[in-house]
């Protein structure tokens, strides 16, 4: 069996690096190939078997693959065939507008990304909230199984708080220091225009991390459409986590979540640590830029703050007691995190990887999709 992964365009991270490391847990059987980034290749363990993304090999890599596990589109010019299987598990739950439900998209870019999506076979959702909105984006009428995000189960995995610890040290953050992660989303009106800056911030990173006060550390985690082509500027206490492999590991030391309006704010709830929103553009992303699934200001886990004191004030008000979930964190909990409860992957070894089945072809199995509604 050959098995085809693929993340963020040539990455080792995110659901494909779940599912890939429980087949090789389980000793499964088969020739696993990773499209791979060249200047990137050093964050693969060794003994990875790799192709560079996207030189010939990884054509043939994908055209002669029994399974393909993606979390994004290869929008790649390849022949898909019949006997393939193309697994996407695409890679966040869904508050902005996605591809064809956005409200502004540049020219050609949305018929580049329907290419790809012509080839999928399976979607994974991560709860029963997503599903509708990630078939209409995509216009997807396979099947959507729900089965929570693989990449979240170390969130919840009896060994987090060694990873914690592990992780924490190797960024030289002292126990006693709380680490503040800063994870906003991409802006496509930048980093899709023909010229000017690829991202913006709304304040200094510096002062921002100053502001913090003694024993806090800011980690900035850039989006992988931009963290290639923006410098994060600033000395310690400012930490720049870009290039962290993986950002599961970032949630799991980090101590505070600030995002806007990314997807990250559903995969950190899992944590049950808070969320402060840095919302300084609301409007115009709203309403000009993507638009949005769920009402923000409804759902919102933590407070929407426009300037940089605001947020500066949220997180001093944390203290250093034990935070305590809100009503309010709660049902956001309920709703969109649900499925995240250390399973994911097993369920989706179960659909696409059984082990007295056929490798790919989920047509018996009793773990549910959309269409068959959870009882």
């Amino acid at each position: 069996m050959k098995v085809v992964f693929n993340s963020f365009g040539g990455r080792y991270n995110d659901n494909p690096r779940a599912i890939y490391e429980a087949l090789v847990a389980r000793g499964t059987e088969m020739d696993a190939v990773w499209l791979a980034r060249p200047d990137l290749r050093a964050d693969f363990p060794a003994g990875v078997q790799t192709v560079e993304t996207w030189g010939p090999d990884a054509r043939a890599a994908v055209e002669s693959a029994d399974v393909i596990v993606s979390n994004d589109g290869i929008s790649r010019e390849w022949d898909k065939q019949p006997t393939t299987t193309y697994l996407q598990t695409w890679h966040g739950t869904p508050l902005k507008r996605l591809h064809r439900d956005a409200v502004w998209a540049p020219e050609g870019r949305l018929e580049l990304v329907m290419q790809d999506i012509a080839r999928w076979d399976h979607l994974l959702s991560p709860n029963a909230a997503s599903t509708p909105h990630l078939r209409s984006a995509f216009g997807f009428t396979g099947p959507v199984h729900e089965t929570g995000y693989p990449r979240n189960d170390v969130l919840s995995a009896p060994d987090r708080d060694r990873r914690r610890a592990r992780v924490r040290a190797a960024l030289g953050i002292a126990d006693h220091v709380t680490a503040v992660l800063y994870a906003p989303t991409w802006r496509d009106d930048l980093v899709l225009a023909d010229d000017g800056p690829a991202h913006t911030f709304p304040v200094d990173l510096g002062d921002l991390a100053r502001g913090l006060g003694p024993d806090h550390v800011l980690l900035v985690r850039l989006h992988a459409m931009v963290s290639d082509r923006l410098e994060v500027q600033g000395t310690a206490p400012l930490l720049d986590v870009s290039r962290h492999p993986d950002i599961s590991e970032l949630y799991l030391a980090a101590d505070v979540l600030v995002t806007d309006y990314s997807s990250t704010m559903f995969d950190f709830a899992v944590t049950g640590k808070p969320i402060v929103h840095f919302t300084y553009d609301l409007e115009h992303y709203r309403d000009d830029l993507r638009g949005f699934y769920f009402d923000l200001a409804e759902i919102a886990p933590g407070p929407l703050l426009t300037t940089s004191e605001q947020v500066l004030t949220a997180i001093a008000g944390l203290g250093g007691r034990p935070w305590m979930p809100t009503e309010r964190y709660n049902r956001f909990r309920e709703r969109f995190c649900s499925l995240e409860d250390g399973a994911a992957t097993e369920r989706v070894l179960q659909l696409f990887f059984p082990t007295d089945g056929h490798p790919g072809r989920p047509g018996d199995t009793p773990v549910p999709t959309n269409d068959e509604p959870r009882r």
